[in-house]
């Protein structure tokens, strides 16, 4: 095949996407210079290493809400991920912006959580000096951990949507501002879905204005908020204000009826001892970190790879390390 005669995709881009797109011709690029793809852009690149990365794979056996839920169906830290970026990706695409960059932040954007979900967060928030945050955490991963320290060597914009998906200053690109929204519409309605399924709420215990306004089943809820981000966006990514004071009166519920809620957060006060002592661990012994965490040892100090160690594991990977480490084993004597 004469790859010379192949259209790039980037000029497909130009012909069907909205003047307010990031165009993957338009990147700001990556740190290290790249030999561009003949049938990929810079963003279904990224999209790609992504997916393939090690820490995508972990998020499977990363707590989302419930820590250690007796089930198959409840949400882990990936169906999460893959919920959001199913969510953005059908914005971007009603509104002609560039899919492949959002569905690549999407799905980047939690690689650097903890195990434990939250509780494990404000764990090492606690323990490290500076503090942990979990969307710094995972422009970490792909700039320095991932691919033996080397990295994934991601694009400009999408190293910026996965710093900005959840607070402080927004994404520089239209396509990062969905993701913040889409994490958000993601987690309120999938979390309620879970406490229903958990039996911590009921349909009815939901307000009843919250039923009128925005739906009365997950996928109603769901419809509504994407619909009303799609109708209101344009120059910048927002919410029908019809539907916008309804959603954030569902999120404070949310907080109010299982986010605090005792029954559903019993066991997190032990997350916090577990991960500590783990921290204490390997601060301690240094030495016993796996061998490709040394290069970080010598680069940013023993505690810093020993937060990117902790951050990394899954939660049976953690609870296996504590128990290797503090829990005695059954021992018996054989007499000769």
């Amino acid at each position: 095949m004469d790859l010379t005669a192949v259209v790039p995709w980037e000029q497909t881009e130009h012909a069907i996407l909205s003047p307010s797109a990031a165009f993957s011709d338009n990147s700001r690029g990556r740190e290290t210079p790249e030999q561009p793809s003949p049938y990929r852009t810079a963003y279904q690149r990224d999209r790609d290493r992504v997916l393939h990365c090690k820490s995508f794979r972990r998020l499977k056996h990363k707590t989302q809400v419930f820590l250690a839920p007796e089930g198959d169906h409840y949400r882990t830290r990936l169906t999460h991920t893959l919920e959001v970026a199913q969510i953005a990706r059908t914005i971007a695409r009603a509104l002609r912006l560039n899919e492949d960059l959002t569905e690549a932040i999407a799905l980047a954007h939690d690689l650097g959580h903890t195990p434990f979900g939250h509780a494990g967060e404000r764990c090492l928030d606690a323990c490290l000096d500076g503090g942990f945050r979990h969307y710094e955490q995972s422009v970490r991963v792909v700039e320095r951990l991932e691919n033996t320290g080397r990295g994934l060597n991601l694009t400009w914009e999408v190293r910026d949507g996965i710093l900005h998906h959840t607070k402080g200053e927004e994404a520089a690109t239209l396509e990062g501002r969905i993701v913040r929204w889409a994490d958000k519409i993601a987690y309120v309605n999938h979390d309620m879905d879970d406490a229903i399924r958990a039996g911590v709420l009921r349909e009815e215990d939901i307000p009843l204005e919250l039923h009128l306004h925005l739906g009365d089943s997950t996928t109603a809820r769901i419809d509504t908020m994407v619909s009303a981000m799609i109708r209101a966006s344009g120059e910048d990514i927002a919410m029908d204000p019809a539907v916008e004071p309804y959603f954030w009166d569902m999120h404070a519920f949310m907080y109010d009826y299982l986010y605090r809620n005792p029954k559903a957060k019993s066991e997190e006060s032990k997350v916090a001892g577990m991960l500590s002592a783990l921290f204490e661990y390997y601060v301690k012994n240094p030495d016993k970190l796996p061998e490709e965490y040394a290069l970080i040892r010598e680069r940013d100090g023993a505690q810093r790879a020993v937060g990117d160690y902790v951050a990394g594991m899954t939660d049976n990977f953690a609870l296996e390390m504590y128990h290797e480490l503090y829990i005695p084993r059954g021992w018996s004597v054989v007499l000769r």
